[in-house]
C-alpha cells in the first residue's frame, strides 16, 4: 500500500489508533497503544463498555511497564500545569502587545482582547526567534536577553495571573555560540523568571535538560511539541496535541488518560475551523493553545470558536477538581435521540456530583433527552440541560454542560460562582454561530507617520522630516552622483522568495493545512508584481558609516530608542578602515531620517530591484540587505521587504533567514521587532529621489 501525501488530510502519523477488543490484552497491542496520540472512539455503543475497559487496562499495564510514579505532578510549584485551559502562543512584537507608535509592550492591551474573547488566558508563550533568527549572528539568548524591559513583561503576565513559558529552538546552532544550551536555557529561566519551557520541534526534552532546568527554576514544566512518548509523561508535565486527528466518534487523549494530571493543548494552526480540537479538548478536560499569528501570518479564530472557548474554559477553570479527580466516563451513554444526532458526552463523578461534557459533532443544533428516559435527575450548568430525561440543547459543532448534585451530596463550593458566570455568558455572550474567517488585509504604511517623525532632522531645503516615504508625499531633492535612473512608466516585476511560515503579503501559506511538509514548506516560489512609476526615481549607492556620520553629525540626530543604534561604532565614530563600508545598526526610522536629510526617501522594494538592473548599480562591501520603504502591517503583524542579501549566512538549519547575497528579484519579508532590536550587523539601505523630467534630459 503506497500512501500520497495530501496536505489537506491528516497524515497516518497524526490519525488515531484502533483498539482491539477482542481477547486479552497482548504485549504487542499495549506496545501499540504506546504509539497513540488518540485512541479511536468505537462507533457501536455497544463496544464502548470494553473499549473503557481495555483503556484501563493498557493504562496499568503501561504505569507498570514504564515505573510510573507520577513525582514531576507533586511539585507545589508545577501544579499549575493541571489546570492550564489556555495558552497563548504570542510574537514578542504583535502590534497587540507591543505599540510601535509608543515604543512600549501593552500587556493591558494583550489581556483586554483576551478577556473579551477567550474569556482569559491561563498562560503565555513568548515567542522570540524564529522567523528573524538568521538575518546576523545573534543567537536565540540574543533575542531573549537584549530585549529591553522584558523581565518586567514576564513580571506583568504573571501579575495578571498567567504563567510564562520560554521557548527553546534545539536547531539554532549556526549563530553565535555562548555556552552550551543547557546552560544556556537554564540561566535563561532563572533570569527571566520564566514558569515554563516551550520545546520548538522536540516532543521531548533529554532527562539531563530536564534536571538542570529543574535546578534552576523548581517546578519549571516542560512542553513538548506534538506526540510525547508514554515514558516521558513521567517528567513533562504537558505537550502539544499539534496535529492530533481524532475519530467521527471521538476518542481519547493517550497522554492525558495516562496522567490526568498531564495537561494537553490541541492545536491545528493553520485551521479556520477549530470545532474538532475544541470538541476533543473538551471531552478530554484538557485545553487549548490559541494561536492568532503564526510567524506573522494571521489566522484569527471565528467568532463561533473563540465563543466556544469562553464557555469552556469557564466550566474547566471552576469544575477543575472533577476534572482531575472525578471518575472519568468517556463516551458515557446517552439518550438515543442524542446519540443519533451526533451527540456525545464524557462523564465526570466525585463526591456525589456529575458533570457531563457534551459536543455535537452535526452542524444542526439538538434539542432533546440528555439521557434516556427513566435515567437519573440532572440539574443544567447555565441552562445546558434541564432534568434526566429533558430536553437539552447542544448547538451545531458546540459544546454544552450539565450537572447533577445527588440527593445529600455537598454542593461544591465552586457551584454557586459557576452558574452566575454562566447565566452571564447566555446574556452577554449567548452561542455565536459566526464560522466565518474574521479576515485581515496587510497594507503599506504611510512613512510620513513613522514615530520618529518629531526628531527635528530636517533636509536640506529646510521642509524638516515629515516628508514623503515611497507613495506618501513625493521628494524632489537633488540625487547623489551616480544615483541609477529607473524611468517613468509601467512595469511588470518577477520576484523570487523562499515560501516559509511566514508567508509574503496577504493570507495564510498554508490555509487548512496539517502539517506542512517539504517540498511545500520552504519551497523556492514566484510571484508576479505590476505597478506603474509616475516620475523617474534615482536609486543612490549603500549608505556608508561616513555618509551616516556625516548626516548626525550635522543634525544631532538621535532617535527615539537608541538601544543597539550604531552599536558597531566606537566612541561615536566609525572603527577606522570600516568609513566606506555600508553603513549598518540602523532600522527604518533611522534610515528614513537620513534619507529625509538628503531630500530623499527609501526606495520601494520594486523601485529597488527595477534600479538593480540598470547599468551603473553597484554594492557595497561588505554586501548587506537593505532596509526598502515597502513596510506592511494588517493591524497584528508589522513586516518590511528585504532586498539585496549580505555576506553573513547561519548555517546548519532551514529555519534561519536565508542568507548570503541573492539576485536583485530575490526578497525576503523581515517580521518588524521594536525597541531597536531591527537593527544589526547585516542591514543598512539606499536613498532614493522623485525626479522631474527635465532632471532626466538635463
Amino acid at each position: 500500500m503506497t500512501y500520497t501525501f495530501d496536505p489537506l488530510v491528516p497524515r497516518p502519523i497524526d490519525r488515531p489508533t484502533d483498539v482491539a477488543l477482542d481477547g486479552p490484552l497482548t504485549p504487542e497491542q499495549s506496545l501499540a497503544l504506546d504509539e497513540a496520540k488518540i485512541f479511536v472512539g468505537p462507533a457501536d455503543p455497544a463496544d464502548r463498555p470494553a473499549w473503557r475497559e481495555r483503556l484501563a487496562a493498557w493504562r496499568d499495564d503501561a504505569r507498570r511497564r514504564h515505573g510510573y510514579t507520577g513525582a514531576a505532578y507533586d511539585r507545589p510549584d508545577a501544579a499549575w500545569a493541571a489546570g492550564c485551559s489556555t495558552v497563548a502562543q504570542v510574537w514578542l512584537w504583535d502590534e497587540l502587545l507591543y505599540s510601535f507608535a509608543e515604543h512600549r509592550f501593552t500587556p493591558e492591551r494583550f489581556l483586554a482582547d483576551a478577556r473579551e474573547r477567550f474569556g482569559g488566558l491561563d498562560a503565555v508563550v513568548l515567542w522570540h526567534a524564529y522567523p528573524v533568527i538568521g538575518i546576523d549572528d545573534r543567537n536565540q539568548w540574543d533575542f531573549y536577553r537584549d530585549v529591553p524591559g522584558i523581565v518586567d513583561l514576564v513580571r506583568t503576565f504573571h501579575d495578571a495571573g498567567l504563567h510564562v513559558f520560554v521557548d527553546y529552538n534545539p536547531w539554532d546552532v549556526g549563530t553565535r555560540r555562548g555556552d552550551d544550551d543547557l546552560t544556556e536555557l537554564a540561566a535563561l529561566v532563572r533570569d527571566l523568571g520564566a514558569d515554563g519551557v516551550f520545546l520548538d520541534t522536540l516532543k521531548k526534552a533529554e532527562p539531563e535538560l530536564v534536571a538542570r532546568l529543574e535546578a534552576a527554576r523548581p517546578g519549571i514544566v516542560l512542553e513538548g511539541e506534538s506526540k510525547l512518548p508514554v515514558e516521558r509523561i513521567e517528567d513533562h508535565s504537558s505537550s502539544w496535541a499539534q496535529f492530533f486527528a481524532d475519530s467521527p466518534v471521538p476518542g481519547v487523549l493517550r497522554a492525558h488518560w495516562y496522567e490526568r494530571r498531564h495537561m494537553q493543548h490541541h492545536v491545528r494552526r493553520w485551521h479556520r475551523d477549530h470545532s474538532e480540537e475544541l470538541q476533543s479538548a473538551w471531552l478530554n478536560g484538557v485545553g487549548v493553545m490559541v494561536w492568532e499569528v503564526v510567524f506573522g501570518v494571521w489566522v484569527g479564530w471565528s467568532p463561533r470558536d473563540a465563543a466556544t472557548v469562553k464557555r469552556l474554559v469557564t466550566v474547566q477553570r471552576a469544575a477543575r477538581p472533577l476534572l482531575l479527580d472525578g471518575a472519568w466516563t468517556p463516551l458515557a451513554e446517552l439518550a438515543p435521540e442524542a446519540e443519533a444526532a451526533g451527540v456525545y458526552a464524557s462523564r465526570w463523578e466525585l463526591d456525589g456530583v456529575t458533570l457531563w461534557t457534551l459536543v455535537n459533532r452535526g452542524d444542526a443544533d439538538y434539542a432533546g433527552p440528555l439521557l434516556a428516559r427513566g435515567g437519573d435527575d440532572a440539574a443544567g450548568a447555565g441552562g445546558a440541560a434541564g432534568a434526566a430525561g429533558a430536553d437539552v440543547r447542544v448547538p451545531g459543532r458546540g459544546i454544552a454542560a450539565a450537572l447533577h448534585v445527588a440527593d445529600g451530596a455537598d454542593e461544591p463550593a465552586w457551584l454557586p460562582h459557576l452558574r452566575d458566570v454562566v447565566a452571564s455568558l447566555d446574556t452577554s455572550v449567548p452561542h455565536d454561530p459566526d464560522a466565518r474567517f474574521p479576515h485581515r488585509l496587510a497594507r503599506r504604511l504611510d512613512a510620513s507617520a513613522s514615530p520618529s517623525r518629531s526628531t527635528g532632522v530636517t533636509d536640506p531645503a529646510g521642509r524638516g522630516a515629515d516628508v514623503g516615504q515611497g507613495g506618501a508625499e513625493e521628494v524632489t531633492g537633488a540625487p547623489e552622483p551616480g544615483a541609477v535612473v529607473v524611468p517613468a512608466g509601467p512595469y511588470v516585476l518577477t520576484v523570487r522568495y523562499r515560501a516559509r511560515e511566514t508567508g509574503m503579503y496577504q493570507g495564510a501559506p498554508y490555509v487548512d493545512e496539517w502539517k506542512p511538509l517539504p517540498p511545500r514548506l520552504h519551497d523556492a516560489r514566484t510571484l508576479q508584481r505590476d505597478g506603474e512609476l509616475a516620475a523617474p526615481v534615482a536609486v543612490g549607492a549603500d549608505v556608508t558609516n561616513a555618509q551616516f556620520a556625516e548626516f548626525v553629525a550635522a543634525t544631532g540626530y538621535a532617535p527615539a530608542v537608541a538601544h543597539r543604534f550604531l552599536a558597531h561604532w566606537v566612541d561615536g565614530r566609525p572603527a577606522p578602515g570600516t568609513e566606506d563600508e555600508p553603513v549598518t545598526f540602523v532600522d527604518l526610522d533611522d534610515a528614513r531620517a537620513y534619507c529625509a536629510w538628503r531630500g530623499g526617501r527609501l526606495p520601494t522594494e520594486d523601485e529597488w530591484q527595477l534600479a538593480a538592473g540598470q547599468p551603473g548599480w553597484t554594492r557595497g562591501e561588505p554586501a548587506v540587505w537593505s532596509w526598502t520603504a515597502s513596510e506592511h502591517s494588517d493591524g497584528r503583524t508589522r513586516f518590511v521587504m528585504l532586498k539585496g542579501g549580505s555576506d553573513y549566512r547561519a548555517e546548519g538549519s532551514d529555519w534561519y533567514v536565508e542568507g548570503g547575497r541573492h539576485a536583485p528579484d530575490y526578497a525576503v519579508k523581515l517580521l518588524v521587532p521594536g525597541l531597536g532590536l531591527a537593527r544589526g550587523a547585516t542591514v543598512g539601505f539606499r536613498c532614493a529621489w522623485d525626479l522631474l523630467t527635465e532632471e532626466v534630459t538635463a
